[in-house]
């Protein structure tokens, strides 16, 4: 059977989305011919404010992705913090440079999951991966939210937890807080779940 090739394309300034991404891929990768990789994004911020915000030194074992890689995928599952309720503007950077893959919808009927980290219960735990459905929207991509499928972990009120059924996420708090082990089993899932769906459409595409 052909290889379903996932790519996990993330931005984390203090590791929050990292850690993240990293669980998405183990679950991603335990599906059976799914080849997941993962890559982050570049920086737009210069040195000296990356020091003031005290922003997490980037990780060497994963590679910078160019926006014109994206072709190369299947399906891909996009991981972000939220500003103001939208993605982090480095992520809407990346995405403005895939302006050739837009006008040759490249990308079109490839699908597209998102996970996240906010600060707070109001900070877009839902309006961060409803805003970035344009952009997916923009690329014909077909957006792959987690429903509810995560099972009784989705409506989990003795704890705090992010994700919604758009996604999964985590809260950074003052950027103190770490993923719980009830968030990561969520990216775990997520990633397992959006990789089996990717499968399905690499099996029945006509292309």
């Amino acid at each position: 059977m052909a290889v379903t090739k996932i790519y996990i394309v993330y931005y984390s300034l203090h590791g929050h989305v990292e850690t993240m991404a990293r669980e998405v891929l183990r679950g991603a990768n335990a599906v059976p011919d799914v080849e997941a990789t993962l890559w982050q994004i570049p920086e737009t911020l210069p040195e000296k404010i990356l020091e003031k915000v005290k922003a997490a030194p980037r990780p060497d074992d994963v590679a910078e992705i160019r926006a014109e890689q994206l072709a190369e995928a299947d399906g891909f599952m996009f991981g972000f913090p939220s500003r103001f309720g939208v993605m982090a503007s480095q992520f809407m950077t990346f995405f403005d440079n895939t302006y050739d893959l837009w006008t040759s919808q490249a990308l079109a009927g490839k699908p597209a999951g998102i996970f996240w980290s906010t600060g707070f219960h109001g900070g877009g735990q839902e309006l961060t991966a409803l805003t970035a459905v344009t952009k997916l929207a923009h690329h014909g991509m077909i957006f792959v939210p987690l429903g509810y499928t995560f099972g009784k972990g989705m409506y989990e009120m003795e704890e705090v937890k992010g994700g919604s059924p758009y996604g999964s996420g985590t809260y950074a708090a003052d950027g103190s807080r770490e993923p719980t082990e009830l968030e990561i089993q969520q990216a775990n899932y997520h990633g397992k779940y959006f990789a089996g769906i990717a499968k399905k459409l690499k099996k029945r595409s006509p292309v």
